[in-house]
C-alpha cells in the first residue's frame, strides 16, 4: 500500500505524473529518496529514446544580472509548440540562461555537467533529464552566449 503522504511529496518535488511517482514509490517499496533515483534513472532512459527524435520547436531565453554587467542568452529545443509554451519549460530556460550568466559554461558539455545554482545536487543534465520525463518530448540546449562588462 503506498503512502499517499509520500506520493504527494513526490509528485510537489519532481512534477512527474501521479502514475509515474505511484509506479516509482511502488517499486521503491515506499522510500521517497530510492523513487527519486528511479524517476532520475527513467527520465535519463527516456532521452536516451528519445535521441533519434528532432526537437525543432522551442524558445529562446535570457537573464541579466541585477546588475546590468552580466547577461546570456540560450536556446531551448523541444519537439512541439505546445511544451515550448509550458510555464515549466519557460521556467527551466531562464534557469538555464541564470546558469550561463552566473558560472560562464565554454561548450555545451561542461554546461550539462555543471552542478546547478540553485540546487548542487543536481546537474544541469539531471534538470534536463527531469523535463524529458515531465513532457515525454526531447529537450535539448542549442547555441548559448554569454556577455559580461
Amino acid at each position: 500500500m503506498i503512502d499517499f503522504q509520500k506520493l504527494k511529496k513526490l509528485r510537489k518535488e519532481t512534477d512527474v505524473s501521479f502514475s509515474l511517482c505511484k509506479k516509482a514509490l511502488e517499486e521503491a517499496k515506499d522510500d521517497l529518496e530510492k523513487a527519486k533515483k528511479l524517476l532520475q534513472q527513467w527520465g535519463a532512459n527516456e532521452l536516451k529514446s528519445k535521441a533519434e527524435k528532432v526537437a525543432k520547436e522551442g524558445a529562446i531565453f535570457s537573464y541579466v544580472h541585477h546588475n546590468g554587467k552580466v547577461a546570456s542568452l540560450v536556446e531551448l529545443f523541444c519537439e512541439t509548440d505546445f511544451v515550448a509554451a509550458n510555464s515549466q519549460f519557460k521556467e527551466l530556460g531562464k534557469n538555464i540562461a541564470m546558469q550561463i550568466a552566473s558560472l560562464n559554461p565554454q561548450s555545451l558539455a561542461e554546461l550539462l555537467d555543471q552542478d546547478y545554482i540553485k540546487d548542487p545536487t543536481k546537474k544541469i543534465a539531471d534538470l534536463i533529464n527531469e523535463a524529458v520525463l515531465k513532457f515525454g518530448e526531447k529537450i535539448q540546449v542549442g547555441q548559448f552566449i554569454r556577455w559580461a562588462i
